[in-house]
């Protein structure tokens, strides 16, 4: 189920939704790696914001 785009709070911000396209899009080009890295390192410590970027900066 798609987020609901009314529900809007700073807790969401913190989060990469690995089933919405456009999330893992975004990251991955923020970030310069492909969709699959991105997925692969939700998979590896969690769908953390912070974390996914500390795993891919490495």
């Amino acid at each position: 189920m798609p987020d609901n785009k009314d529900k809007t709070g700073g807790q969401d911000r913190n989060k990469v939704a690995a089933d919405q396209e456009y999330e893992v899009s975004y990251l991955a080009t923020k970030l310069g790696v492909s969709k699959a890295e991105v997925l692969e390192a939700i998979k590896a410590v969690g769908n953390d914001r912070q974390k996914i970027e500390a795993y891919l900066k490495k």
